[in-house]
C-alpha cells in the first residue's frame, strides 16, 4: 500500500451467472430434466443462460420449467431460425430472477451447406440495481469450422455494440461457442486478437476467477460425452466486457458446475459454467 492512498470503493454485492447447454430432447431427456432442475435449484442463479434447451408447440417450455423450478422467474426463448415451427423446437433461452424487459434475436451467418441455423438472443433485464444486458448464443459445432465461427463471433460482437450508448453494467454474453479459449474466435473476442468492435472485449471468467485448472466444460469423464470420441476442451464460457466503476462486471469467482449425477442419472452431456460478478 502506498502511503497516503486509499483504493477506491469496490461493489460487495453481486449476481450470478449460469451457462449450460442441455443436451436438447437428446438421450433420456425425460430422466434427465429432474435432474437439470435440481442442479440449478443447488446453484439458485440470478440468470440462466441455456443452449439446446426446448420448447413444444402447444406451449410447454423447458425454460420456463426450470424459472418455475427456480420460484417464480422469468423466462425467454429463442428457437434456432427456421426450427421455430417445429413440433419441438431447440433454442437458446434466458431465465431470470428479476423481469425481463425486452428481448431481440439476431441470425448468425454461415456459407451455404454450412447453416446451423444459430442465432444469438439479447434479454434486458430489470436488475434491481440498474438494467443488465444478456446475451447468449451456441455456434457452429465443427472442429474444423472455426472460420465460420470467427464470422459468427463478427455478427455478435457488432450485436452486443449496438446497444453500449448508455449501458451501465457491462454486458453478459454466455454461451456454448465450440471453440477453446487458444482458437482465434475465443482470442478475437478476448482481446488477444485484433478484436471485431473497437473498445469492445470481454473477460473470460473462467480465466480471470477459476481454480487454475482446465475447466473442461467437455469431458470424457461425462457418459454422455465420451461416446463422440472427442478430446476434453473448454467450449462454454461466461464472458464479461470490462468492468465499469467501482469494479461492476468485475469477476470474482467462478467453477464448473453440473460435473456429477443427480440421483444416477447425468443431467446433459455438458458441463455448466457458473460466475458470480460484483454488481
Amino acid at each position: 500500500m502506498t502511503a497516503g492512498w486509499e483504493p477506491p470503493p469496490r461493489l460487495d454485492t453481486r449476481l450470478s451467472v449460469l451457462s449450460w447447454n442441455l443436451w436438447w430432447r437428446f438421450g433420456p431427456w425425460a430422466a434427465r430434466q429432474p435432474a437439470i432442475d435440481a442442479t440449478v435449484c443447488r446453484l439458485a442463479p440470478d440468470v440462466v443462460c441455456l443452449q439446446e434447451a426446448w420448447e413444444t408447440r402447444d406451449g410447454e417450455s423447458q425454460a420456463e420449467r426450470i424459472a418455475t423450478a427456480l420460484g417464480g422467474h422469468h423466462a425467454a426463448y429463442a428457437p434456432a431460425v427456421g426450427l421455430d415451427i417445429a413440433a419441438e423446437s431447440l433454442g437458446n433461452a434466458i431465465v431470470s430472477r428479476w423481469p425481463i424487459r425486452h428481448t431481440e434475436l439476431r441470425r448468425l451467418p454461415a456459407p451455404d451447406g454450412l447453416n446451423e441455423l444459430r442465432v444469438a438472443m439479447r434479454a434486458d433485464l430489470d436488475g434491481p440495481r440498474g438494467p443488465i444486458e444478456v446475451f447468449v448464443t451456441h455456434l457452429n459445432w465443427r472442429m474444423d469450422q472455426s472460420d465460420v465461427r470467427q464470422d459468427q463471433v463478427r455478427a455478435l460482437a457488432e450485436f452486443v455494440a449496438e446497444t453500449a450508448e448508455g449501458r451501465s453494467f457491462p454486458p453478459v454474453v454466455c454461451g456454448d461457442f465450440n471453440a477453446e479459449p487458444a482458437s482465434d474466435e475465443m482470442r478475437m473476442l478476448t482481446g488477444l486478437a485484433p478484436v471485431p468492435v473497437p473498445r469492445l472485449v470481454f473477460l473470460d471468467a473462467w480465466r480471470t476467477a477459476g481454480d487454475g485448472g482446465p475447466g473442461y466444460t467437455w469431458s470424457n469423464a461425462n457418459p454422455f460425452a465420451v461416446v463422440d470420441s472427442e478430446p476434453d476442451r473448454r467450449i462454454d464460457y461466461v464472458l464479461v466486457g470490462y468492468p465499469r466503476d467501482q469494479g461492476a462486471g468485475e469477476v470474482v469467482a467462478a467453477r464448473v458446475e453440473a460435473t456429477h449425477p443427480v440421483d444416477g442419472v447425468q443431467p446433459s452431456d455438458h458441463y455448466a459454467i457458473y460466475a458470480e460478478l460484483r454488481y
